[in-house]
This record gives C-alpha cells, sequence and structure tokens, in this order.
C-alpha cells in the first residue's frame, strides 16, 4: 500500500474508532436528559451539559472525517498520471486552504456565544463542505434529487448529516432554553440517526468500488455497465528443458569402435 492508500483509510478508521462510539455515548445521554427534565428517573444535573458536550465532539468529528475524505480524492486525483489534475498545484493549493479555512470556522463556532455569529460559523463550515464536494474529483451517483441514485449516494447523506449536526451545535443555547427548538432538535436527532444508518451501509459498498493505487489502470479498464473486463492474454508456454548430448555422444562414439 502507498501513502495515498493509507490516506484512503483515515476517513473509515475515524468514523468507526470515534465517530460512532461519540454517537452511541450522545444518545444515551440525551435519553438521560430527556428523563430528566420530564422527571421520569432523577438523574444528575449534569447530564444535560454532557450530552451537549459528546454532540459538539461527534459534529467536530464528522467535519473531520468528511475534510480527510475530499483531501484524498483532491491528492489521489493530482498524483495520478493517468488523470490530469485539473488546475494543477496551483488549484490544489486553493483547495487545501479552503479546507482550512472550513476547519477554522469549526474551531470558531466552538469559541463563540452570540447567535449571530454561531449561525454564521455554522453556515460558513457547511457552506466550506459543500464547496469542496461540488468539484470534479469527488465521486457522487446523482446530483439530481428526483433520482433514487441521488438518495443512496454516501457523499449526499454525509452532507445532509453534516449540515444537521453544525445546526444542533450552533443551537445549543436555544435548545436549552426554547420547547420549540427542543422538538426540532429531537427530529433532527432522528434524521440523524436514520442517516447514520445509510452512511454505514452505502460507506462499506464505496469501498469495494475504489481500488489500490496499483489496482487501478487495470479496474478502470473494465467496462462497469456490461460489468465485463478484459481477457488478460495467455501465458506463455515454459520453454522445454534441455536435454544434456553427452550420453548420446558418448553411445556413438561406442558404436564407431
Amino acid at each position: 500500500m502507498t501513502a495515498t492508500d493509507w490516506l484512503l483509510l483515515l476517513h473509515p478508521v475515524l468514523i468507526i474508532l470515534f465517530v460512532y462510539p461519540v454517537v452511541g455515548a450522545t444518545i444515551r445521554l440525551g435519553i438521560l436528559a430527556r428523563e430528566r427534565r420530564l422527571k421520569i428517573h432523577p438523574q444528575p444535573p449534569s447530564v444535560g451539559v454532557e450530552h451537549a458536550d459528546h454532540g459538539r465532539w461527534l459534529t467536530s468529528g464528522v467535519v473531520v472525517a468528511v475534510l480527510i475524505a475530499l483531501l484524498y480524492s483532491f491528492v489521489s486525483k493530482f498524483f495520478d498520471a493517468g488523470t490530469p489534475f485539473a488546475g494543477g498545484g496551483t488549484r490544489l493549493a486553493l483547495l487545501l486552504l479552503v479546507g482550512a479555512g472550513t476547519l477554522a470556522s469549526l474551531l470558531a463556532l466552538w469559541r463563540v456565544r452570540k447567535a449571530p455569529y454561531r449561525a454564521s460559523f455554522a453556515l460558513l463550515t457547511w457552506a466550506g463542505v459543500l464547496g469542496l464536494g461540488s468539484q470534479p474529483e469527488i465521486w457522487r451517483l446523482s446530483d439530481n434529487p428526483f433520482s433514487g441514485e441521488f438518495w443512496s449516494s454516501h457523499y449526499w447523506a454525509g452532507v445532509l448529516l453534516t449540515g444537521l449536526l453544525l445546526f444542533s451545535t450552533a443551537a445549543k443555547p436555544e435548545i436549552f432554553k426554547s420547547l420549540r427548538f427542543r422538538r426540532l432538535h429531537v427530529s433532527a436527532g432522528v434524521l440523524t440517526a436514520v442517516l447514520l444508518a445509510v452512511l454505514a451501509i452505502t460507506g462499506t459498498r464505496d469501498l469495494l468500488n475504489i481500488p489500490l493505487s496499483w489496482q487501478k489502470p487495470a479496474i478502470y479498464a473494465c467496462n462497469f455497465e456490461q460489468r465485463t473486463c478484459r481477457t488478460p492474454p495467455p501465458a506463455p508456454a515454459a520453454p522445454a528443458p534441455a536435454t544434456s548430448s553427452a550420453p548420446s555422444a558418448a553411445a556413438s562414439s561406442s558404436a564407431s569402435a
């Protein structure tokens, strides 16, 4: 495996080792916070704060994982000799700069307190993800929302999940204070859980479609519509082993004598 192949693994590894465990803890803490608010079971006052903190870490983990996946798409296309990268190194540097700005907006979202700033940095972070994801190097099944491929696209499910998590993070004070925002947050949480299941399925499916770097010339030579590949040429026949002529020469010498 090359360095590019290892970069490909960073996205699923981060999702498996960090995002999904934090999802479970966030959902559990959210249920406990609801039980405390409705006085169903006595819970410590800290469960609401811990739920919000876990949600913020979840949002950050998803955004970083998405940026890593987008970075892999750009870098792999840039260093692939078979497919020229439009714009060259200058465009790649610009895309990396946009990625750094998206990460900076996420970090600013952690620090700001006023509602307009929280909304602005959440939108900037999501806009950065959308802007990078709209590049031609990013593989998407379809951009048509009226097609079935759009709703089974790993990319669009991830973009929608990122937007929902950024909304929950930016609206944390309003969720604590407003019943309407809490109901909206619960609805967004249910949709988030559905999207996480969709992403687990589509992500596993898409990993089967991404060959290693040394396999790409052979894989991309196949016809994906007819599901056929070129038949490899037959291997050349091994040459017959050479036989020593010394015994025959000795036999002919004896016969002549």
